[in-house]
């Protein structure tokens, strides 16, 4: 499961999330009801997610079973799969290309010994409705670092770094950061260990294998169809009823699987052909830029184009940079046209781990 499943599964303080969130609570997950009249919503939309470290955003594809306790509050949107024509014609070709380019583009080779290292920078949200009635945000900055051995049947090692509040919104939102991040850390002495070196077994770290579309991850990456049209159909499948709509869900879904890292060539070709035929998918923006790299965001609008789900791809290598949410308009204290939360995700070879 990502960050914010782990902090929702191993603290228990995180309320429902107010309305500004539940752009993203009402299309995911939302937690329990906090005390009092203040209560604090934690989002990564990111999310959209596996006991993996990969921030793995929001997203129930890739989570562990732990996850099922926290979504509970699943809104069920459109469950018609849609029949559409897929993304425009430019979204489409550029998804078609970066499926080309990355077959074409060696997986990095991993020697006996030898880490895959899959490091990862985050943004989340996070909220708080004051009993005043109204809402303070703020965005908290993470990170970490996950080693997978060459035989990804090891034992993996994952640096989690903590969360911290870094970029605040409106008057009090400091103040409220701050109070959020003390009661947190008291909670936290008691409770499992969020943040150091964790190391488990095929990256099931704290008892729990991470999952694509709950199916065991490495098990997935062997049988995941590399038919598009196929591996498309079952993603609806899996999804159904998650997310804010069926083709956000979708994208978030491959965004999600890209993310770990260790997806093959041949199988992020066919997610990236799949992604291709995804109804809305649009070309968002042609130089976006992610923790100081540079590609293309495609994505998809949802909540009355109030909101947009991105995926992040480096054309000339088919790797995905990462993926993010955008407010187009503001609400809950957080400004029109923020990423209110993002993941990046960088790949390389290293000779230890931790």
């Amino acid at each position: 499961m990502d960050d914010l499943q782990l902090l929702r599964e191993m603290r228990r303080d995180i309320g429902s999330a107010p309305q500004a969130t539940l752009a993203r609570g009402r299309e995911k997950v939302m937690a329990k009801v906090a005390p009092a009249s203040s209560f604090v919503a934690r989002t990564d939309k990111h999310a959209k997610g596996a006991s993996s470290p990969i921030r793995f955003r929001r997203r129930v594809l890739i989570a562990s079973a732990a996850a099922a306790l926290l979504v509970g509050g699943i809104v069920v949107a459109d469950v018609v799969r849609p029949t559409g024509p897929g993304a425009t014609a430019e979204a489409a070709e550029i998804l078609n290309n970066a499926a080309a380019a990355t077959i074409q583009t060696s997986d990095l080779a991993v020697g006996p010994g030898q880490y895959l290292k899959v490091e990862t920078k985050a943004v989340y949200s996070s909220s708080v409705s004051r009993a005043d009635g109204t809402t303070v945000s703020w965005l908290d900055t993470t990170g970490g670092q996950v080693y997978v051995p060459a035989d990804m049947s090891g034992e993996w090692v994952w640096n989690r770094e903590p969360r911290v509040p870094t970029t605040f919104f409106g008057e009090g939102s400091r103040a409220e950061a701050q109070r959020q991040e003390a009661s947190m850390s008291e909670e936290g002495s008691a409770g499992p260990q969020l943040e150091g070196i964790l190391r488990g077994k095929a990256g099931g770290f704290y008892d729990s294998p991470q999952q694509i579309m709950g199916t065991p991850l490495l098990e997935a990456i062997r049988t995941l169809p590399r038919e598009p049209r196929q591996l498309l159909d079952l993603i609806y499948e899996k999804t159904e009823g998650q997310g804010p709509s069926p083709e956000s869900e979708a994208l978030s879904t491959i965004a999600s699987s890209l993310r770990t890292g260790i997806i093959p060539a041949d199988l992020r070709a066919a997610m990236y052909k799949a992604a291709a035929l995804i109804p809305g998918v649009v070309v968002a923006d042609k130089q976006a830029t992610l923790d100081g790299r540079q590609g293309v965001a495609l994505g998809v609008y949802w909540g009355e184009g109030k909101f947009r789900d991105d995926i992040i791809v480096d054309p000339t290598t088919g790797l995905m940079i990462g993926e993010r949410m955008i407010y187009l308009v503001a609400e809950g204290g957080i400004p029109a046209n923020t990423a209110s939360s993002w993941t990046s995700v960088k790949t390389s070879v290293v000779d230890a781990a931790p």
